[in-house]
């Protein structure tokens, strides 16, 4: 009975490893303004809930080997959990980097915005990724990254793990797209800072003693805004509709 009581609390510690490190870490959970022990108890409690469904796929891989093995198998499920929760997050950090880009663009990089993950970041970032991470919620995308949290049990198995070479091929895949599709969604801002930067160079060119950039800054900062008003609604939903497609293959 005692040894069946340690291979059930072995094997729960395994889920909570990966459970844990993946929630640590995943977009929405993992947000700086949420302290880290509301993120400990959610992650014990994700764990508790998912315990009986996978404890027969974890508890063979410890109930029979030996102290290294279970060590390597610990160290197995906080990489998995790590790759899991850093590939989906690493969509928000690439839309976090293209709205400070987009920042830039209209001339808000400047002015001081706020506290984004102990980072100062431009108003405009919180502005986009606040609003992605709200749907993030809403549209119910959490319980995606949760049951392929599950299905991730299938692909790598406790006992057989995941080697370096395909965690590392996995990451840069996913931030390749994560990447491509934030600066899909930021193409906007990109074309509109090319064209007023190439007509500010041009205007500066023609009239050499006029302060071009002082005098067109309002300008520039007013059509950007514009921009904002016209085009983020549209930004966070293309991106929301494509993480949630991410999320479901």
């Amino acid at each position: 009975m005692i040894a069946t009581a340690s291979g059930s609390v072995l094997a729960t510690f395994l889920i909570f490893c990966r459970v844990g490190t993946c929630l640590m870490i995943a977009p929405g959970f993992s947000r700086s303004n949420i302290p880290v022990q509301v993120r400990l108890f959610l992650a014990i409690n994700v764990t508790l809930m998912l315990a009986p469904l996978l404890e027969a796929t974890v508890r063979p891989v410890v109930e029979t080997a030996a102290t290294a093995a279970i060590v390597r198998a610990i160290m197995s499920e906080l990489v998995i959990g790590l790759l899991i929760g850093l590939t989906a997050r690493v969509f928000f950090l690439a839309l976090e980097t293209m709205a400070t880009m987009a920042a830039s663009a209209i001339g808000l990089s400047g002015i001081a915005g706020t506290m984004e993950d102990t980072e100062h970041m431009p108003a405009l970032v919180p502005f986009i990724t606040l609003p992605a991470i709200v749907l993030f919620f809403m549209t119910d995308q959490h319980w995606e990254l949760l049951r392929g949290l599950i299905g991730s049990y299938r692909t790598w198995t406790p006992a057989a793990g995941i080697s370096g070479e395909t965690g590392l091929s996995e990451l840069a895949d996913h931030l390749s797209q994560a990447f491509v599709l934030a600066l899909r969604v930021a193409s906007p801002f990109v074309i509109y800072g090319v064209i007023v930067n190439l007509a500010l160079g041009l205007a500066n060119k023609l009239t050499p003693s006029i302060p071009v950039y002082f005098i067109s800054l309002p300008f520039v900062l007013f059509g950007g805004l514009m921009l904002v008003y016209l085009t983020s609604r549209e930004l966070v939903l293309q991106f929301t509709i494509a993480f949630s497609s991410w999320l479901a293959g």
